[in-house]
């Protein structure tokens, strides 16, 4: 590969790097940040610090899916590289154009899928895998949201306690000759037991972007003629994803992010896991997948979940002609009702603005109503997703990496 094409390649991959580590920071930490549980230079250091150990581990596997299997390695010219780089550096233009989570790893796979078509090398049996992980994932997502959510959500509501500190949940003591750490005065043991379950899974959630996410910075780079090897490519894409966590990221931070504001910090921590698992073991098989997507569709199965408790499985399974009542499930049903008589997590949102709802002791605590209960608590008729939003999500979830493909495709075929 020339200097002035490898150069270009690593400038294109420090980019996407960048904007990755920027808006993954955000999603992971926001939770912690916004309650005070870390400040914002600890979290970009523990998301730099546990996606390195993602990237390192199970993300080499995607690494050798996209720089190997997709197409052999030998496709991967200084051009192609650089052509590759470039639509997944356009996919998080676009993303970011029309306020979307667009999936980066679907759009380099596409540009990858470009090059194999125009150059007659395309691994077809294995995009078959790849295309049926994409579908199957989502689904895994939704339905492990719709179980959680209709038979765990209200009792996890009712055991986890997130509060918002003054100060940080850690101080140092400087009251002896030697400072020491502490926890914070005011945090009760379920406080400390809550707050460290958040950054855990922050971390967890750091630990599945690196893993995912490294391939779609440094793939096309570490080819056969590519400048860099796996080890300079993993760390590579860290480095970059360090950079845009200690700076962009700081005001992705600060509004904690738009798509998770309103929702309840507990299911932020459910999607986290749920989502996160997906990944890693998607990565641990070396398939590229978006946890953008995974996550987003276990959003969308809680709230089902939340809202179906209100009726039992037959009621939901009997034609609305033949019901006695009506059913009103919506994915709205995360928000719960903020009746003084109904407990509810606080949002992200909440914790951000220091306006999470007061604290009940147990004894103030009602029972969860049983699964169709008659009086199960009212929810609130705001949705969770506006369903215009829903489509245009999906919609672009498709688009984007048809684009890419559309796009290399002629591209590659008039310059290989």
């Amino acid at each position: 590969m020339s200097v002035a094409l490898a150069t270009a390649g690593i400038v294109v991959a420090l980019f996407v790097g960048f904007n990755i580590g920027g808006s993954s920071t955000g999603v992971a930490f926001g939770p912690a940040v916004g309650s005070r549980l870390v400040r914002k230079a600890t979290a970009a250091a523990l998301f730099t610090t546990f996606a390195l150990l993602g990237a390192w581990t199970v993300g080499r596997n995607v690494i050798d899916t996209m720089s190997n299997s997709i197409v052999p390695a030998t496709q991967f010219s200084p051009v192609a590289s650089v052509g590759v780089l470039f639509f997944t550096g356009l996919s998080l233009l676009v993303s970011n154009l029309y306020g979307v989570p667009a999936s980066t790893s679907m759009t380099a796979v596409g540009a990858i899928v470009g090059l194999g078509l125009a150059t007659g090398t395309l691994n077809e049996a294995l995009m078959f895998t790849i295309v049926s992980a994409w579908i199957v994932a989502p689904l895994v997502g939704f339905v492990c949201g719709a179980v959680i959510g209709r038979y765990l959500y209200p009792y996890l509501d009712r055991w986890f306690a997130f509060t918002r500190f003054e100060s940080h949940l850690f101080e140092v003591d400087n009251s002896g000759s030697v400072p020491r750490p502490q926890f914070n005065d005011d945090a009760s043991p379920r406080d400390i037991v809550g707050s460290l379950v958040v950054v855990f899974i922050a971390c967890y959630m750091g630990f599945s972007a690196g893993a995912s996410n490294a391939a779609n910075a440094v793939a096309p780079l570490v080819g056969a003629q590519g400048p860099l090897t796996v080890d300079q490519g993993v760390l590579l894409a860290v480095a970059a994803f360090g950079l845009g966590g200690f700076t962009i990221a700081r005001r992705t931070l600060d509004t904690v992010g738009d798509d998770i504001t309103e929702l309840p910090i507990l299911a932020a921590l459910v999607v986290s896991v749920v989502g996160g698992t997906i990944i890693t073991v998607l990565s641990a098989l070396g398939i590229p997948a978006s946890l953008a997507v995974s996550t987003t569709c276990c959003i969308i199965g809680l709230g089902w979940g939340r809202a179906s408790r209100s009726a039992t499985v037959v009621d939901i399974a009997t034609p609305a002609e033949n019901r006695e009542r009506d059913l009103d499930v919506s994915t709205g049903a995360l928000v719960t009702s903020r009746d003084e008589d109904v407990p509810t997590s606080p949002t992200v949102g909440d914790l951000a603005r220091g306006e999470a709802p007061p604290e009940r002791s147990d004894e103030e605590v009602p029972e969860v109503p049983d699964i169709g209960a008659a009086d199960a608590a009212e929810l609130d008729r705001k949705s969770l997703f506006d369903p215009s939003a829903v489509k245009r999500i999906a919609a672009l979830w498709v688009i984007t990496p048809s684009l890419a493909v559309a796009g290399s495709y002629p591209l590659f075929l008039l310059v290989l």
